[in-house]
């Protein structure tokens, strides 16, 4: 019985050495352990020409673009174009057929012959009255007649008078309103008012159109000159402080991929256009508009654009991946110090609680935070203006490497491109 407690106690005794030496082994292998090394690519500071772009879209609309309407109503009997065709000043594009023209000039011409005839009848009144009203005050003063019939004679005669006037007024309200139907009788004949191309027929022949004399009429066509064509886009308010008039752009027109159009810009609206208001939506543009210097044939108004407006370009200086770039928050140890002697105003302590703007500096192993100072950038590459110098190189990726992993002195072991691929493809592979 003895020899069999003794027996388990050895096994006691073996089993916790045991543990204790893998936990002194785990231990020693964790105290020991180096830092996790960070796989990561890197490249050099170098000197670039940097061009900062502001993009918009927007859709081309021609330079010269004329809404023809009527000014007289009726049914169009003649329509001498079609959507496309090219017309010329003076041409003749549509006869609206005249018979309610002529049932108005008929009309005006009878009220006007009507005033004429009414000023004969208040001429012949006039004359009668004031030929009574100097019989009576002929009377009147030889105490033949009262001062009551007097005074109704001389407002009978005031009165005629101002009935003649009337009357006169009235002649020429018609006159001037016969005028008006004559020449809008003469204006059932449309010509096109320029040289262009139809790029818009809302009508076809046999419909009634409204005219404008009394309302908003009726759009028949567009007639747009084509030679010129710009893009209008929508910037946001943030950019259109970057753009002056003079800019250089560059255009692409959707349906025409092929090419790559040259434009300036030409003006810019001061007018915001907002969409969303008073909704967290809410998205403020401005309309600025791009003259195309080598217009194409292909190119229709209302076709779909993009456009790369260079609003500044600077060459031969200091530049890196824009990737490379990030942000880390100031936390200097006497920041919040009342000690520290420059809290005196809100603007320098505005500044201390400014990120800073840093890059990873590699020297091979492990990398050190640095500081930088930058200016513009375009699509790949932003203006380093302090903290780097030429051939230095900085981590540009992972994306978590730059703003989350890396810390000073962290290690790394650089990675080309070529070999990030081929991993990445292996990884793609074993997942498949």
């Amino acid at each position: 019985m003895a020899r069999k407690k003794r027996s388990r106690t050895g096994i006691i005794i073996t089993i916790a050495v045991f543990v204790l030496l893998t936990l002194l082994a785990v231990g020693w292998f964790m105290a020991n352990r180096g830092p996790d090394v960070v796989l990561v690519s890197t490249e050099p500071v170098a000197k670039r020409t940097i061009v900062q772009t502001v993009n918009a879209i927007g859709r081309l609309q021609p330079e010269f673009m004329v809404k023809v309407s009527s000014e007289a109503s009726g049914e169009i009997m003649f329509l001498g174009v079609r959507d496309g065709d090219t017309v010329h000043r003076g041409q003749v594009l549509v006869r609206i057929q005249p018979d309610l023209a002529e049932t108005q000039l008929q009309q005006s011409s009878a009220a006007a012959e009507a005033s004429r005839l009414s000023i004969n009848a208040a001429k012949a009144e006039v004359d009668r009255t004031e030929a009574d009203f100097k019989r009576i005050s002929d009377l009147y003063k030889k105490d033949y007649a009262t001062r009551e019939e007097y005074d109704r004679a001389k407002s009978a005669n005031e009165s005629a008078i101002a009935r003649y006037s009337q009357s006169k007024a009235a002649y020429d309200q018609a006159r001037g309103a016969l005028r008006q139907t004559q020449t809008m009788a003469g204006r059932t004949t449309i010509v096109s008012p320029m040289d262009g191309v139809v790029t818009a027929l809302t009508v076809e022949r046999g419909e009634k159109v409204v005219g404008t004399a009394t309302m908003q009429g009726t759009e028949i066509m567009r007639i747009s000159d084509l030679n010129t064509m710009n893009a209008w886009v929508d910037v946001d308010e943030n950019d259109v402080a970057l753009l002056s008039v003079g800019d250089t752009a560059r255009v692409t027109v959707d349906a025409l991929k092929d090419t790559v159009y040259k434009g300036i810009v030409y003006e810019i609206s001061h007018s915001p256009k907002t969409t969303g208001s008073g909704t967290q939506e809410e998205v403020v543009n401005f309309q600025v508009r791009i003259r195309i210097l080598n217009p194409d044939s292909r190119m229709r108004p209302g076709m779909s654009v993009s456009v790369d407006m260079e609003t500044e370009t600077r060459s031969n200086v200091l530049a890196v991946p824009i990737q490379a770039v990030t942000v880390r928050q100031n936390t200097s140890a006497n920041e919040d110090d009342w000690r520290v002697s420059d809290r005196s105003t809100a603007s320098k302590k505005k500044d201390r609680n400014k990120p800073n703007t840093i890059v990873w500096v590699s020297n091979g192993s492990t990398v050190a935070e640095r500081a930088i100072e930058t200016g513009i950038s375009d699509q790949g590459f932003i203006e380093i203006l302090s903290g780097l110098k030429e051939n230095e190189q900085v981590v540009t990726s992972p994306f978590a490497a730059v703003t989350k992993l890396l810390a000073p002195g962290s290690k790394i072991k650089v990675e080309s491109s070529a070999d990030r691929k081929s991993r990445f493809d292996r990884l793609r592979k074993g997942h498949d």
